[in-house]
């Protein structure tokens, strides 16, 4: 069997669509006769991510990553995030001359200085650096890989998402909340642009789904909307279909999967036109793209659940996974790069 090790920052118990988005990859792999397997940060010691203590970075030393490659004997790697786990495999593949795939999942500078006085660029420089050896640079979107080759990124590729329509579909169940119940589900931080949502004049019910740093700022300043915390599984399917308007107010997602699982259980999206939702719902007749966020909200009420349903049909977690496997399996030769271009010198502990 075809094995592929992943390298992630990105794990369990956090929840995000980093994790979500491999968890169901490696899942449908299998049904494709191809074993995935993670390096994660469970094997390391971790600590808690400045200003988000919910997130925990690995402390991952040379040593022991060299040998856990090694013990995994991968047919191919890939290198889903560029945290510290990410940097040390990225170097032991420079080092081994190991061809290896990354993934493009966050938009890091746009986090970064919503959070510090680092410019972007510096952050995209960064960025660029890192992913330059990769056989393939792996972004969900069209817009995604149009504005990275832009910014000067190389070998970018398509890799869309999927949705779990056996979990995620229409049913009975009613949350015995004011109606109509505007939605959203994801993260509770300032990149996610909450406020945009919440701060708009709407009939029924704001409703959200979710934990993060910035939870206990906005339960205080909005008590009027509901706050339920981290959902997950059945619960959180009963409560997509149980509400009526998917609202979505990020402007940096590269992709958003909840829009995916919403549609899939039949609610219109409401969101502005940018990257993400511009993306995966196009011109489709399932949701309201507007810099007017509080008029896509009540448009998108006139939208039909069933079109929703049909739309999320289309996009299974087996064709993005087909699409992921050929990228990752890609024998394709590395473009040369200077080694004077690291940032770090290569250290004795990777040495075969």
């Amino acid at each position: 069997m075809t094995h592929i090790l992943v390298a992630t920052d990105a794990w369990h118990p956090q929840v995000n669509g980093v994790v979500r988005t491999l968890t169901a990859m490696a899942d449908a792999a299998g049904g494709l006769g191809v074993e995935v397997s993670f390096l994660t940060p469970q094997s390391f010691r971790t600590f808690a991510m400045p200003s988000y203590p919910d997130l925990r970075l690995a402390l991952p030393y040379p040593a022991k990553i060299a040998r856990l490659i090694k013990a995994a004997k991968p047919d191919s790697i890939h290198i889903a995030t560029e945290g510290p786990i990410g940097l040390l495999v990225r170097r032991y593949c420079r080092k081994h001359g190991l061809p290896f795939t990354t993934s493009f999942h966050t938009r890091f500078p746009e986090y970064v200085s919503a959070r510090s006085p680092i410019p972007e660029s510096w952050v995209w420089k960064a960025l660029r650096w890192f992913h330059r050896p990769s056989r393939a640079v792996m972004a969900a979107t069209p817009a995604l890989a149009a504005e990275l080759r832009m910014r000067g990124f190389r070998n970018v590729v398509l890799w869309s998402r999927g949705v779990d329509t056996s979990l995620f579909h229409p049913r009975s169940t009613d949350l015995c909340l004011p109606m109509p119940v505007y939605l959203c589900v994801g993260r509770i931080a300032v990149e996610k642009n909450l406020e945009a949502f919440l701060d708009l004049d709407l009939p029924g019910t704001k409703l959200i789904v979710g934990d993060g740093p910035a939870r206990m700022a906005l339960e205080r300043k909005y008590p009027d909307a509901v706050f339920l915390g981290a959902r997950h599984g059945e619960e959180l399917a009963e409560i997509y279909a149980a509400s009526d308007i998917f609202v979505f107010p990020s402007r940096t997602d590269t992709f958003g999967l909840v829009l995916l699982e919403a549609l899939a259980s039949g609610l219109p999206v409401a969101a502005f036109p940018v990257t993400g939702p511009r993306d995966v719902i196009g011109s489709a007749p399932v949701g309201v793209l507007s810099e007017d966020l509080r008029a896509a909200c009540l448009e998108a009420l006139q939208i039909s659940r069933e079109d929703c349903v049909e739309f999320a049909a289309a996009h299974t977690w087996q064709a993005s996974t087909r699409v992921f496997i050929e990228h990752a399996m890609n024998s394709r030769p590395v473009e040369s790069e200077g080694e004077a271009a690291e940032f770090v010198a290569e250290d004795p502990h990777f040495a075969a």
